[in-house]
C-alpha cells in the first residue's frame, strides 16, 4: 500500500512453523514463509520420512535463533518431541501447540495450558481462595 511504512527487518521477528504439510502450506500462503542468505528457512514440514532426530534439531535451532519470536508446532509432532517442549522454559520464542487436519487438538497434553492451570491454581491456593 503506497502509505504504509516498510517494517525494519532488522527489529522484525519471524514466526516459526513445525508441521505437516497443509498446516505448512496455509501458513506460507498467508505470509509466514522466510528464507534467508544462507537458504535457511523458518519452516519444517513433517511427513512419515520425517526423524525425531530431525524434528528435534529444527525444534532447537528456531528456540534458539535470534529471528523468531513464535514457534507453531503442531500438537502431534510437539508429542514426538515433548520432553524438549516441556523442558523449554524461556518466553521468547513462545511455543504454542496447534491443532492440525488429521489430529485434534487435546489440551490434556498442552504444555503451555498445563502451565497456566498450575499457575492460576498456585495462586488460588497462595490467595486463600478454592
Amino acid at each position: 500500500m503506497a502509505g504504509m511504512t516498510p517494517v525494519a527487518t532488522k527489529s522484525s521477528a519471524l514466526i516459526a512453523m513445525i508441521a505437516d504439510e497443509d498446516t505448512v502450506t496455509g501458513f506460507l500462503l498467508a505470509g509466514v514463509g522466510n528464507v534467508d542468505l544462507r537458504r535457511k528457512t523458518n519452516y519444517l514440514i513433517v511427513d512419515s520420512k520425517t526423524t525425531v532426530k530431525a524434528i528435534e534439531d529444527t525444534f532447537k535451532e528456531f528456540t534458539s535463533r535470534e529471528d523468531i519470536a513464535i514457534v507453531l508446532i503442531s500438537q502431534y509432532v510437539a508429542n514426538m518431541i515433548r520432553f524438549l517442549v516441556d523442558s523449554y522454559n524461556k518466553p521468547v520464542p513462545a511455543i504454542l501447540e496447534i491443532p492440525s487436519k488429521d489430529h485434534p487438538y487435546d489440551p490434556a497434553h498442552d504444555s503451555v495450558l498445563s502451565r497456566v492451570k498450575y499457575l492460576f491454581s498456585a495462586e488460588s491456593v497462595a490467595s486463600g481462595r478454592r
